[in-house]
């Protein structure tokens, strides 16, 4: 098994390194429930809801792919929306994201 160091940083501004599997084809939204972190995936990404709405604060928002049709449009009607904003469900574990910083957007 292959790991990556990945700091999600919870919402009351805690930072929790995760050591998370780049070849189970995980996501950073289920990362974050798999390490029981306030995130609910309702649509169980599907990109149709953003209750995984997150910020990237690494440099690897640059070097990700860039955000689908899909995507987009959910971030459109979320709230608190941001450039580095992305729906953690989106996001593929991969080896290139080694370091990778997130924080969790608020709710509503």
């Amino acid at each position: 098994m292959t790991f990556i160091r990945v700091t999600v940083i919870d919402r009351e501004g805690v930072s929790h390194e995760l050591e998370a599997p780049t070849d189970m084809n995980m996501n950073i939204m289920e990362l974050c429930k798999s390490a029981e972190l306030p995130v609910e995936g309702t649509c169980g990404g599907m990109a149709m809801c953003a209750s995984c709405h997150c910020y990237v604060e690494s440099a690897h928002g640059e070097t990700m792919p860039e955000k689908s049709d899909d995507e987009e449009d959910m971030l459109d009607e979320a709230f608190h929306v941001e450039d580095e904003s992305r729906l953690g469900c989106q996001i593929q574990l991969a080896d290139a994201l080694e370091g990778l910083v997130i924080r969790l957007a608020p709710v509503g």
